[in-house]
């Protein structure tokens, strides 16, 4: 018993020894840890969020509480409002359009069958050079037609071959005979062969389909080999992407004297644009206008549609921002995020204008000297 006793003791002894090892860390104080508020609880000021670090969250006022760390891993960037006079800006609804002056249409100028080129059926993307042979057309007619040109081709023939006789005849009794008459000879024999040449090629000939410019063919229209065309019929259209257009469509005859430059913007794709010219004629209650592409590798479509950017020599007053400053709140309205604190962001409903492709003029709603988030809006949104 005494033994037992003795280890009972020895173990206890251990465990308590440990016990206060474990809790003093060397002797350290921590009587004061309890006191220590974390900076999680001092933001929002929940119960039990000491326990956690501090956070992207949003306050009771609506603002945002975006701790450093997390704007630098959101990519927050923003801008300083500066407010002042700025060109007015109208906005047009536009379209892709290719440039008149190249590319161009390929058209059936009659009824026929469609047969490839030395390089086989043209076909989407592909690169043609202004010249090149695309394809042949060999043309159809009825039975009738084919019947009165083959009558038409042994009627020239018998003709050519008396012509022929005839001239062979003057040519031995050259002398005798007027100079004149075997002139006259030769000349209507010369133009029986040339009719007798047509009306051959009219038969079995096809027609070669040329490429009217240099480009890229947009559309073959699903062409096969084979295939009967009707004559007008469009079978290749070519377009150079390195020279598009854009046509708008705009309801203020004299936008034309006050323009000062245009852009465009193809969903995220900015386009800088340069005036060519209005038209007088109305078309849907509007005047066209044309710009030329100007921006290097746009990459867009024939036929896509645009939103034109017209700078005016009017001025309005406001704050330039990039687009991207944007964002929607409550029900559908337009607003920015404002950095009012170092930690602090605030929602400003405002009112705005487009500038160009990549800008906008905020016109009511900023302060001068607010800085506006103009990378990362979108992300605090959606903060609940």
């Amino acid at each position: 018993m005494p033994r037992i006793n003795l280890r009972v003791l020895l173990a206890t002894t251990a465990l308590a020894l440990a016990a206060n090892g474990a809790l003093a860390h060397g002797d350290e104080d921590h009587s004061q840890d309890a006191k220590k508020p974390s900076s999680a609880t001092q933001a929002s000021g929940a119960p039990g969020a000491a326990d956690a670090p501090a956070a992207l969250q949003r306050l009771a006022d609506g603002s945002l509480f975006v701790p450093k760390p997390v704007q630098r891993k959101l990519g927050i960037r923003t801008q300083q409002a500066r407010i002042g006079d700025l060109a007015a800006t109208v906005e047009l609804n536009g379209k892709v359009i290719a440039d008149p002056n190249t590319g161009g249409r390929v058209q059936a100028p009659v009824a026929g069958s469609v047969m490839p080129g030395p390089k086989g059926m043209p076909t989407a993307g592909r690169k043609v050079v202004k010249g090149e042979l695309l394809a042949w057309l060999r043309p159809v007619a009825s039975a009738i037609d084919r019947g009165n040109q083959k009558a038409l081709l042994s009627e020239l023939e018998a003709q050519l071959a008396i012509a022929d006789g005839r001239v062979k005849r003057f040519e031995q009794l050259e002398g005798a005979v007027p100079q004149k008459e075997i002139d006259a000879a030769r000349i209507e024999h010369g133009a029986l062969q040339k009719r007798r040449a047509f009306v051959a090629a009219s038969i079995d000939s096809a027609e070669p389909l040329l490429a009217p410019g240099a480009g890229v063919i947009s559309a073959s229209h699903h062409l096969v080999a084979g295939q009967i065309v009707d004559a007008r019929e469009v079978l290749f259209e070519i377009v150079d992407p390195d020279h598009l257009a854009v046509e708008a469509l705009s309801y203020d005859p004299g936008i034309g004297a006050s323009l000062i430059s245009a852009s465009a913007l193809a969903e995220q794709t900015a386009l800088e644009l340069k005036y060519v010219g209005g038209g007088r004629q109305l078309r849907e209650q509007a005047l066209p206008l044309l710009f030329r592409i100007v921006s290097a590798n746009s990459m867009v479509a024939v036929g896509q549609p645009v939103k034109v950017m017209v700078r005016t020599a009017h001025e309005v007053k406001g704050a330039a921002v990039p687009r991207s400053a944007l964002t929607k709140v409550g029900a559908g309205e337009t607003a920015v995020w404002v950095h009012t604190e170092a930690e602090r962001f605030v929602v400003r409903r405002v009112r705005h204008q487009a500038l160009d492709a990549a800008n906008i003029a905020i016109v009511d709603g900023l302060r001068e000297g607010d800085r506006v988030v103009i990378e990362g809006a979108g992300l605090l949104s959606q903060v609940r």
